[in-house]
């Protein structure tokens, strides 16, 4: 099947769309990923999200701290278990297995990868490479050009991975095909912004006037703008998107430990 080959339509005049991103969750609730329970604050912020009245919520990846597949049934039963009622689609991160994400993608967990809503498109873009660095394939390349020349109306583009560099440690795993990326996104002419994960903080930057997000993680951030690996529980976070005829407007949020 071809990544974007599954759709989702959204209904509405305006969208609302929550990006969350990097829980880091282990096998069961009491694990904790430099000294945070990272449960614990995924539910707070799946709370959170039930009271913003979303349309939609994508996953920036890294679900998972410890690779099993007890955590991918966490995820899912901690969103079963929350009042958050929106669908919630995935994107891979460099922890992610995309056999066990694929298992746990029914009912509320959407495998869509192209979804569409009154203002324009939204694609979910595959990252993962084959060391925690990001890298997108040749093919996955071509494809997403193909979706971008077909598009007749503004695209959202999400992945896992930074192409920006920020400055800091987790450049060592940056997307090494970032350049090639964002080309391709700019030179379609239709892409409004990128957003992703990876980072554990937020920033705000640009590539040829094609605006880049990174959302916080929900789990641990990590320190801005050292060459050394520096954690700091300043609790979790998320991303909010508005997308109406005016145009796209993002906010982070923080929740207070």
């Amino acid at each position: 099947m071809a990544w974007f080959e599954q759709s989702y339509q959204f209904g509405g005049a305006e969208l609302r769309l929550a990006h969350i991103t990097d829980s880091h969750l282990f096998g069961t609730r009491e694990g904790c990923y430099f000294e945070v329970n990272t449960a614990a604050h995924f539910s707070r912020v799946l709370d959170a999200l039930a009271g913003e009245q979303l349309d939609g919520v994508v996953f920036g990846g890294d679900l998972t701290q410890d690779h099993s597949s007890a955590s991918y049934a966490l995820f899912a039963e901690l969103l079963a278990q929350s009042a958050l009622d929106c669908p919630l689609f995935w994107v891979p991160g460099n922890h992610d297995d995309l056999a066990l994400l694929a298992q746990i993608s029914e009912g509320q967990i959407s495998a869509a990868k192209y979804l569409q809503c009154e203002q324009g498109d939204i694609v979910l873009l595959n990252s993962k490479g084959p060391t925690p660095a990001g890298w997108c394939d040749k093919s996955h390349l071509a494809e997403l050009e193909g979706v971008l020349c077909d598009a007749t109306r503004p695209v959202l583009a999400f992945c896992h991975h930074h192409p920006v560099p920020i400055d800091g440690y987790l450049d060592k795993h940056i997307l090494e095909n970032g350049p090639q990326l964002l080309n391709t996104l700019v030179n379609s002419q239709c892409v409004e912004a990128l957003i992703h994960g990876h980072v554990h903080n937020a920033y705000t930057q640009q590539y040829r006037g094609l605006p880049v997000y990174a959302t916080p993680a929900t789990s641990i951030q990590f320190t801005k703008h050292t060459a050394q690996w520096q954690q700091q529980n300043l609790g979790p976070a998320f991303r909010l998107i508005h997308w109406t005829a005016q145009g796209l407007h993002t906010e982070v949020k923080w929740l207070a430990n």
